[in-house]
């Protein structure tokens, strides 16, 4: 693979990241102003729009699946992923939600092992081990700081890890598109069912917000879609941790808020917890 693309594929990752973050300002600006429920709908909508727009010309082929079931699984499980990180936004920040979203890989790992028959041996037990603890750091579950909105983060986090096993379990079987066709077609169809028992009036400035959440959330798809045809994801996995330094920045940027020494020391506990599994898995393939 050519170092060139390497690279590309590193900055698409980033950019990728970039748009999430920004996705999730959107979601914790509109998460005290309209009902959650509302800004799921928006965020699924306008990907279902958009994807729809981009693959018309082959809308039958993008359509076509063998493994309906699964796709209508991971669809359910990335929406149960939003809606539990912004409802969380109601009393998370940026920051403690997006520290707790990186012991994913964590989850990912244990539940290949369960589920998928990989192997899980005693330094990856001891790197969940860690990631565990680093989450407890961030939570604090035995002083005032806690909030049982927490649990809504690791919740989130647990669906999104279900939602890269299926996806790890489908393979390379189906088209990325296809993929994200039914992703978001799917949260569509159930939130139009829910979202008139939740609807409120908008104000004309939740627009842009409501409107960001769904393109920034589908440009985003895209970037990593892209940017994983470019690259290994062994090598771009260390880049999503810049996640917590947009984060940090947006929160003290768009909400004024200062994360405390806790949330510093559990991210930095994930981190190294999740790297050290990177660091194995690249050299031992390496090897």
């Amino acid at each position: 693979m050519q170092h060139s693309n390497v690279a590309r594929g590193i900055a698409l990752m980033v950019a990728a990241t970039l748009m999430f973050t920004l996705m999730d300002v959107c979601a914790k600006a509109l998460s005290t102003r309209v009902d959650t429920v509302q800004t799921l709908w928006a965020r699924y909508t306008v990907q279902m729009l958009v994807v729809t727009l981009i693959v018309l010309p082959r809308l039958r082929t993008v359509v076509h699946t063998t493994r309906l079931g699964l796709q209508i699984f991971r669809a359910f499980a990335l929406l149960a992923t939003t809606g539990f990180f912004f409802f969380g936004f109601k009393k998370m920040s940026l920051i403690e939600t997006t520290s707790l979203m990186q012991i994913s890989p964590i989850f990912i790992m244990i539940g290949a092992a369960v589920f998928l028959g990989e192997k899980f041996g005693p330094r990856r037990a001891v790197a969940a081990g860690f990631a565990l603890l680093g989450a407890m750091i961030i939570l604090r579950p035995t002083s005032d700081a806690f909030t049982p909105y927490a649990f809504l983060t690791l919740g989130g986090t647990i669906c999104y890890s279900t939602y890269a096993l299926a996806t790890r379990y489908a393979g390379r079987g189906e088209d990325v598109w296809t993929s994200l066709f039914y992703t978001g077609t799917v949260a569509t169809l159930v939130l139009c069912v829910m979202v008139p028992f939740f609807w409120q009036p908008i104000e004309a400035s939740d627009l842009p917000y409501l409107l960001g959440v769904g393109l920034l959330g589908t440009v985003g798809q895209l970037l990593l879609i892209r940017s994983l045809s470019m690259a290994p994801a062994s090598v771009l996995a260390p880049f999503t941790y810049v996640a917590l330094i947009f984060s940090s920045v947006w929160g003290v940027v768009f909400f004024n808020s200062y994360p405390d020494g806790p949330v510093y020391i559990g991210a930095l506990v994930i981190v190294g917890a999740g790297l050290y599994v990177w660091h194995r898995e690249t050299r031992v393939k390496t090897s």
